[in-house]
């Protein structure tokens, strides 16, 4: 017989940050977890984790924007893991954390560098969860996505939003490479896959093929 035993997927969303950006915390049925994009207020994130008992094997990143990526330090710091992504054209992003800070108004956080840069076609896993890497570029030049074939659900930070797409007026933001990426490397999956999406609501791949005012 063919059967295939699925895992509990968990996901809670932290909106952090002016921008209201979502932190997304995973975890798998033995509280295997991982933090994708910890982009500000470390102390919530760390309280959700702690109250949850969570054994946090990764943080994971999107991109190199500020919002993404305010929290990592004092969140790696705290628990002790590496950062995976995102992908290495993101490396000025990262470096250039304090000026950007500053050209938003924000007290400067110090630069830092992921441990490790991801490239399309990576797999990552937290405990029993598994995500293929897509280079989604567009938005940010080294933005990825995590893409979980099983359950069904991509977290692909600033590309694709409900009604909307990422801005392509920041660094090396390119609208015919974003609009692309959306074509290719999002339009491919099925319409049920679920897209969290860097801000607000979620979404499906379904959906915003026929609503998105963006890509009619």
């Amino acid at each position: 017989t063919n059967k295939r035993s699925f895992s509990m997927f968990n996901l809670q969303i932290i909106p952090v940050s002016p921008f209201q950006q979502n932190c997304s915390i995973i975890w798998d049925d033995n509280k295997n977890a991982a933090i994708i994009d910890a982009g500000d207020n470390a102390e919530k994130i760390i309280e959700f984790v702690e109250s949850q008992g969570l054994n946090v094997e990764k943080l994971l990143l999107t991109h190199g924007h500020l919002d993404h990526i305010m929290a990592v330090e004092k969140v790696r710091d705290h628990f002790g893991v590496e950062v995976y992504g995102s992908h290495k054209a993101d490396q000025p992003l990262f470096e250039q954390l304090p000026q950007m800070c500053e050209m938003f108004g924000i007290p400067p956080i110090k630069g830092f560098l992921p441990d490790h840069w991801l490239n399309e076609g990576d797999k990552i896993s937290v405990g029993s969860l598994n995500f293929d890497v897509r280079h989604l570029p567009g938005h940010a030049p080294g933005h990825i996505g995590f893409f979980d074939f099983e359950n069904k659900i991509a977290f692909s930070g600033d590309v694709l939003f409900k009604d909307s797409i990422g801005r392509t007026d920041l660094y090396m933001g390119n609208l015919d490479q974003l609009l692309e990426t959306i074509h290719t490397k999002m339009f491919d999956l099925d319409d049920d896959f679920i897209i969290i999406a860097g801000h607000g609501s979620h979404t499906t791949i379904g959906r915003e093929k026929i609503h998105n005012p963006f890509l009619k």
